[in-house]
């Protein structure tokens, strides 16, 4: 498992949305355009059985001449001023070739190009100056997709390079230790042949092998949309003593959404509107649109007890539910917090008895990797199928994890499952919702998504810390800093330091798959006291285990399996943290009091 650098590619409107292009390349002659209607159309030829057996022959007969020109030229683009030689690095185990390659003029060298993962086969084709148009990866999903090197004919000639296509590519030199897959910055090249060296270096993201992902690729949902409303949701996004957020699902054909809601014992029922958002997963064979649904209520009382219901006034409604505002009154709270819940059926079996043994909680949270692979809805199908309408009655405050933020691609799907608070750092780079931050009765809650640049977040961090006056601080986000698997030395530098000067009290983690509370941290060491320094602690809400159990010099509880659950209670200036496992059995407590 390795650290994502998050890169904002503008591939996730390549892909699903709507299509990223420069001038060069009009809207329709764009890869998303062809893969679109070409979705389409095997929907409308193929049955559902036949959908699985598509090869890239048969694709390449399926599709017309002017769409294989498409992905044949319109994959990656760009203008050099010279005459150059192109170096297109193809992972050897790649089974199929790109069928554009060869026919395009690239020829196999005896060159090899290694990094610690994979080896690369060095594919050239001498190039006029003038525009340079490249094709797909392929019909399949190779993760480790092809990346590109270019030098000049001459030696030693300068080369500008402009107009290039997707506009967010990134270029770096040629190199031993550069890396070549933004969504995998700690997997580096260990072996360059000399004669590629200081050429540059065009790097990509492995989310691009879905561009053209057919061979193999449909999929179904359980759980399909319906004119039922389902998969309701709280959050908020706004001040918890006054607002909540409700979120459902219908079948793209139901364009209207209501909220129906009422304070408990009154009969006077307020309406709500809610903002419907079209979400595809074209792959998604048979469920490929569905509409989510937002309403945002506000003017709500202080600790007040509500019932709702959603739907539409000219279809169907949900069932009546009920939800809690936070009280006005410091009089104490408690809420659940799992680690990497992964849509599993055992983390749902988990998650449906916490409510009914906790049933006073204010809200839950999930520490990042909600589900496999966060741009398939049919996994959020299952995240929501198989936790029975626990955040229905309680909302969810989660972060994004590595794996809800798929090869590079970034989390748009996860942003548009939750509506959260937009007050995270005002940067291109950290998505809205992604990091934000709430304070709940008199404790600070800073949600950070670990998974977009570290340094840029830190400033921040350190202003939401220095302008708190909470008794209480958390931070919430993925990757653990203190653990055995993976070494997270920025995020202690960036953010534990900071943790250090401003008292931040327990870090919530996941991502490694075990458990782990640590003593209490101050400048990487650890103290005598709570007092004197802050707990990290991380979780796993599936069933895991580890063969591999080195010591922990700063661990003071670890267990190798799961799943768990974390409970904590917040009364005045006393903590009580516990964790159970699945049978409700105490594996872990502590108790702060400050």
């Amino acid at each position: 498992m390795k650290r994502s650098l998050f890169l904002l590619f503008s591939l996730g409107s390549i892909l699903l949305g709507t299509s990223c292009r420069t001038d060069s390349q009009p809207a329709n002659t764009s890869v998303k355009t062809v893969m679109d209607d070409a979705v389409t159309r095997l929907y409308q030829t193929l049955k559902p059985e036949q959908l699985d057996t598509i090869s890239q022959s048969y694709v390449l007969g399926f599709l017309t001449e002017a769409e294989k020109k498409v992905l044949a030229t319109q994959y990656l683009t760009f203008e050099v001023d010279v005459p150059v030689t192109v170096s297109l690095m193809r992972h050897q185990d790649q089974k199929v070739l790109p069928f554009w390659l060869e026919n395009s003029g690239f020829k196999k060298t005896d060159l090899v190009v290694k990094n610690e993962e994979y080896t690369y086969e060095v594919w050239q084709k001498a190039f006029d100056a003038g525009k340079i148009e490249l094709g797909i990866n392929g019909f399949d999903k190779h993760r480790p997709v092809y990346f590109i090197s270019i030098g000049p004919q001459k030696p030693g000639e300068p080369i500008r390079i402009s107009r290039v296509f997707p506009a967010a590519q990134t270029l770096d030199t040629l190199r031993i230790g550069a890396f070549t897959y933004h969504d995998w910055s700690d997997l580096t090249l260990t072996e360059v042949p000399e004669p590629l060296r200081g050429q540059t270096l065009f790097q990509t993201i492995r989310g691009r092998a879905r561009e053209a992902h057919l061979v193999g690729a449909f999929r179904k949902t359980a759980t399909p949309s319906s004119d039922q409303p389902d998969q309701i949701l709280l959050t908020w996004s706004g001040d918890p003593t006054s607002t909540m957020d409700v979120q459902w699902r219908t079948a793209a054909t139901v364009s209207e959404g209501l909220v129906q809601y009422w304070q408990t014992g009154t009969t006077d029922t307020l309406s709500k509107t809610a903002m419907a958002f079209r979400m595809e997963d074209r792959l998604l064979q048979n469920d490929r649109f569905a509409n989510r649904f937002t309403a945002r209520l506000s003017g709500l009382k202080a600790g007040g007890s509500y019932g709702y219901r959603v739907g539409s006034k000219s279809g169907n409604w949900s069932e009546p539910a009920s939800f809690t505002t936070q009280s006005a009154k410091p009089d104490g709270f408690s809420f659940i917090w799992f680690g990497d819940t992964h849509k599993s059926p055992d983390w749902g079996s988990l998650a449906r008895k916490t409510l009914a043994r906790h049933p006073e909680i204010a809200f839950y949270s999930i520490a990042g990797d909600l589900v496999s692979t966060g741009l398939h809805r049919n996994e959020w199908d299952e995240l929501w199928q198989y936790s029975g309408g626990i955040f229905r009655q309680k909302p969810l405050l989660p972060i994004p994890g590595n794996h809800d933020s798929q090869d590079g691609l970034g989390a748009w799907m996860y942003q548009e499952m939750f509506s959260l608070p937009k007050n995270g750092p005002q940067s291109k780079d950290v998505p809205a919702e992604q990091t934000y931050a709430f304070t709940y009765q008199n404790a600070l809650f800073l949600m950070i998504d670990a998974t977009s640049p570290i340094e840029i977040q830190t400033a921040w961090i350190r202003e939401q810390l220095a302008n708190s006056k909470a008794d209480w601080k958390f931070a919430f986000f993925h990757f653990p800093p203190y653990n055995f698997e993976e070494d997270y030395k920025d995020i202690r530098r960036e953010w534990c330091s900071l943790f250090d000067n401003y008292h931040v009290d327990m870090v919530m983690s996941g991502h490694v798959h075990y458990y782990q509370r640590t003593k209490p941290m101050f400048a990487e060491k650890p103290v005598s006291s709570p007092a004197q320094g802050t707990i990290y602690t991380i979780s796993i809400g599936i069933p895991s285990e580890h063969e591999v159990w080195p010591d922990e010099p700063y661990a003071q509880v670890r267990f190798k399996n799961g799943p768990l659950y974390q409970h904590l209670k917040i009364d005045g200036k006393t903590l009580v943290y516990k964790s159970f496992d699945k049978d409700g059995k105490l594996k872990d407590e502590l108790k702060i009091v400050k």
